[in-house]
């Protein structure tokens, strides 16, 4: 399905996180919240933020567990995402958004069945701009139970069908 969303709001996040190489990816643990840097994907964002990791990391294992994550970036502006993370396997994807960078980093190369692709389904996201109170963007999906989900906030919301 097409993404079916208020082009200025998307744009508007895009910008805010475009040049800020590393994010901070939160995921639920039995023992509470964990953060730790990922190095953020060059990909137009159009509602879906990817990742690379390796499948012998706790990150792979608390998704597995708990798809609820956060990412957070510290640019221009302070930028939360609230979303749902998905591991993808598949070798297409993975070649498409490898680069050289990876293979420093990460010590392997895409067709490693090992590595693997963090998706974040966006479903909401709030920044904070110098001076300025908080700003929220909400991305809502149609996905598991077809509905839209609404929000009662007072701040801007975006309803997207995906």
């Amino acid at each position: 399905m097409a993404n079916m969303m208020n082009q200025n709001e998307i744009e508007t996040l895009r910008e805010l996180i475009k040049d800020v190489d590393t994010a901070m990816l939160t995921t639920v643990t039995e023992e509470g919240l964990v953060s730790r840097p990922m190095k953020t994907q060059e990909v137009e964002f159009d509602g879906d933020l990817w990742f690379f990791t390796k499948k012998e990391t706790n990150k792979y294992e608390e998704i597995v567990h708990n798809q609820d994550v956060n990412v957070a970036y510290v640019g221009k502006s302070y930028v939360s995402i609230r979303g749902k993370a998905e591991i993808v396997e598949e070798l297409g994807k993975k070649k498409e958004l490898w680069s050289k960078v990876y293979e420093t980093i990460m010590h392997t190369s895409y067709d490693d069945p090992n590595l693997i692709l963090l998706k974040v389904n966006v479903e909401a996201a709030e920044y904070w701009e110098q001076g300025n109170f908080i700003k929220k963007i909400g991305f809502y999906y149609k996905r598991m139970t077809g509905q839209s989900s609404k929000s009662t906030d007072i701040n801007e919301t975006i309803e997207l069908d995906h």
